[in-house]
């Protein structure tokens, strides 16, 4: 059989123990579990990425409660300045 690179995992099982066939099989397999714990990964970072409706209605209600809020305090303004103004004018006369 001709011996292709080999990796440090490979070796290590083979001065385990393992026969060159065993180790290069296992060496094979953990490679195939990185492959597919890493491309999981990615894909949980995929969706935790993605905008659910309900991350977008609580954005929503928010919004609306920043503009409720400032919408309230800028009535406050213009009646305060209302208020002012009505008072600067009644202490002129």
């Amino acid at each position: 059989m001709r011996r292709r690179f080999r990796t440090e995992s490979a070796d290590r099982a083979e001065g385990a123990g393992f026969s060159e066939a065993q180790a290069e099989i296992i060496t094979k397999l953990q490679k195939l579990a990185v492959a597919s714990t890493l491309d999981r990964a990615k894909h949980d970072f995929e969706l935790d990425s993605l905008v659910t409706n309900q991350s977008l209605d609580l954005r929503i209600k928010d919004v609306e409660l920043k503009i409720v809020e400032t919408k309230s305090e800028l009535i406050r303004w213009v009646v305060s300045g209302g208020l002012l103004q009505s008072a600067l004018i009644a202490g002129c006369c």
